[in-house]
């Protein structure tokens, strides 16, 4: 195939860099990716080749230069496999997984390279840099230090064919999982067995049998937590305990999708490896180059919130067992069902009827672009002659509010069997002057996609979804730096939530929500009394939410804080005791994500990290407590949350950036308030 013939090769000339999906196909993608892996080895080959003393310009500066080619093929494809796999795509992904690992451990074990960075990191005061530059070769330094780049060549190989590994067996967790889940989906017969769910969500369980060539049947498609959605509806409890053993039953059945063995591999490979490179377990290999910096700080917090969470849920519990008949006890399938009917009866709040108020167009334009553009004054057009990955993802142009562009943002909102389960924000172009590159980012979800002609009527947490996945988008739309290493949301793990977290504040914010839920039928808005109602119901639950939230936060440290001499062999055995130690053992809580389907930890990079949506919920609930306190949806709020900490990206310590926003560290206080385990 001509060079010429591959989109990969050159930079995009459509607006903003857009890739050109129109022109790409299957056969594009390897040898876009053996390409751009030869042409960055080259370009570090001829970096560490210079006879000249290292300085910032021959040395840093080609390093952040390199790898152009590949950078092109890796976003589009990761996106691709993420949101719409093929059989193709899942092959060239196992394939790809281990050499790109290769590829990663020969620059960074590249003993030459570190001695170059090591040479400008041990001369930093000396070299006169801006502080962006001096952060960029510290980041390198300590990134190239916790690789392994100061290991012996023994001490290299086994790191290379640890890294190996771990790139396949991720890849295959994450495979396994998603075949699992299409194959789980559970299949009623009959219309009277979904009772309780609203016209919409039929219409979505009907469509989603049509498309497997089951008319006449409702398919309910799994997603990636536990518990379901729609769980609080269903009437029949049997219709809603089938769907919660489903759920449960993902990677466990046995057969080439069981992820057990996969589970038990991967945390002792994982364990060898943070011994070899000087850790004692994986956990203290993460968290060191992270804002918590040790496990033992990460498990001072999560410790100090589990037993009021647990506490509280077993209070909750009590509440809702009256609900039962004689002899029933409450199980997991049952929780958001009857805390809907406690919620209805103590708080007059029900969710199913939010729904009519939740249409999606509505919702995007007139609630989440809405509140961006009070804030930050930017608008958001669509632009259908742009082509996505997808004929569902849309294309909207984003400028500034004087005009000028600011970036592309991708909505791909409906779930499907290609797409693998959860929501998410991913970057395909990634602004950096160094390389005069835009911005190009995509939220993806997974709202099951009602019938032709049928709204989408988004569920109260869906709508929250969507606030917080676009919280990552602006983040990648605002980041301004000048290297690619910082852009967007390129900052530490148990940071990166934080922007996102904030963004959920606007849902219910009088302003944006009086814009934007106005009911799809009547166009009558929200009642007020309803909102005063669900704003009196804040905290409801909450026992329930953070218990399964810590439940799974805990067992992603119990699985990395093990040693590369412990011999775990029973995946269930060890999650039981894990739960148990900390008293989270709840059977009718169980953990938002059980080790065979958390994806997040053991295919999804938060290895050791689930921990951080809660870390990084100090700093979120102690950032709306300085909104409230300053008038909440001003530009001139905004416009100091942009460029003070949004617009930074990775360019400087968060928390330095967050100092710098704040005036001060964050306090734990307003956290401890919101999730009501201050009591």
């Amino acid at each position: 195939m001509a060079d010429t013939a591959n989109p990969f090769l050159s930079p995009s000339t459509l607006p903003y860099g857009l890739p050109p999906f129109a022109d790409i196909r299957d056969e594009h993608y390897r040898p876009a990716f053996e390409r751009g892996m030869e042409e960055q080895l080259a370009e570090v080959a001829a970096v560490v080749a210079s006879t000249d003393s290292p300085t910032f310009a021959n040395t840093m500066l080609p390093l952040e230069r390199s790898g152009q080619t590949l950078q092109r093929v890796a976003e589009v494809f990761f996106n691709k496999s993420s949101s719409d796999s093929t059989d193709f795509t899942n092959a060239l992904e196992e394939e790809i997984a281990p050499r790109l690992a290769a590829h990663s451990d020969a620059i960074r074990l590249n003993p030459d390279l570190y001695a170059r960075i090591a040479d400008l990191h041990g001369r930093l005061d000396e070299l006169d840099l801006d502080a962006e530059s001096r952060y960029l070769v510290e980041r390198y330094y300590a990134e190239f230090t916790l690789a392994g780049a100061g290991l012996d060549d023994a001490g290299k190989d086994r790191l290379r064919e640890y890294n190996q590994r771990l790139s396949t067996l991720t890849t295959r967790f994450e495979k396994n999982l998603l075949s699992d889940t299409n194959e789980l989906a559970v299949v009623f017969d009959t219309a009277d067995e979904l009772d309780g769910l609203g016209d919409g969500e039929r219409s979505a369980a009907a469509q989603a049998a049509a498309e497997r060539g089951l008319d006449g049947k409702f398919v309910v498609t799994l997603v990636l937590p536990t518990g379901h959605p729609w769980l609080a509806d269903l009437t029949p409890r049997s219709s809603r305990e089938r769907i919660m053993e489903a759920s449960r039953a993902r990677g466990i059945r046995g057969g080439e999708n069981d992820n057990r063995e996969l589970v038990l591999e991967i945390t002792r490979l994982r364990a060898e490896r943070a011994r070899l490179l000087g850790f004692d377990t994986h956990a203290a290999y993460v968290t060191a180059d992270q804002t918590a910096r040790t496990p033992e700080a990460v498990a001072d917090m999560l410790g100090r919130l589990a037993p009021a969470a647990a506490r509280n849920a077993r209070t909750e519990q009590a509440d809702l067992q009256p609900l039962l008949g004689d002899g029933e006890t409450v199980e997991a399938w049952d929780w958001a069902h009857l805390t809907g009917k406690v919620r209805a009866e103590k708080y007059d709040v029900d969710f199913a009827a939010m729904r009519p108020y939740f249409e999606a167009e509505r919702v995007l334009h007139d609630g989440v672009f809405f509140a961006a553009n009070r804030l930050y004054g930017i608008s958001f057009s669509e632009r259908p002659d742009l082509v996505a990955y997808h004929p569902d993802a849309r294309v909207f142009e984003v400028r500034n509010e004087d005009g000028s562009e600011l970036g592309l943002y991708i909505l791909d909102l409906y779930t499907r069997d290609s797409k693998r389960g959860g929501a998410w924000m991913n970057p395909l172009i990634s602004q950096s002057e160094l390389l005069g590159t835009p911005t190009v980012v995509v939220n993806n979800l997974n709202v099951p996609k009602p019938a032709a002609g049928e709204p989408t009527l988004l569920t109260y947490d869906e709508t929250n979804t969507l606030f917080h996945e676009f919280g990552h988008a602006l983040h990648g739309l605002f980041a301004r730096v000048t290297y690619p290493k910082f852009a967007g949301t390129n900052v530490f793990r148990d940071f990166v939530e934080f922007p996102s977290q904030v963004n959920e504040m606007w849902m219910l914010w009088p302003e944006v929500l009086a814009n934007y839920a106005v009911h799809h039928r009547t166009g009558e808005r929200m009642p007020q009394d309803l909102v005063d109602r669900l704003h009196a119901a804040e905290g409801f639950n909450e026992g329930f939410l953070t218990s399964e939230y810590l439940a799974a936060a805990l067992l992603d440290q119990a699985w990395h804080r093990i040693t590369a001499d412990d011999a775990v062999t029973d995946v269930a055995t060890f999650e039981a005791e894990a739960l148990a130690a900390v008293g989270l053992d709840n059977p009718a809580v169980p953990p938002r994500y059980a080790s065979t389907y958390f994806a997040h930890t053991f295919s999804g990079g938060y290895d050791a990290g689930y921990y951080s949506y809660i870390w990084s919920e100090v700093l979120d609930a102690d950032t709306v407590e300085w909104f409230r306190e300053n008038g909440g949806l001003l530009r001139e709020n905004g416009d100091r949350f942009r460029k003070r900490l949004l617009g930074v990206g990775g360019s400087k310590d968060p928390l330095e950036a967050y100092r710098d926003f704040r005036g001060r560290d964050a306090e734990i206080e307003p956290l401890l308030k919101r999730r009501r385990l201050d009591g």
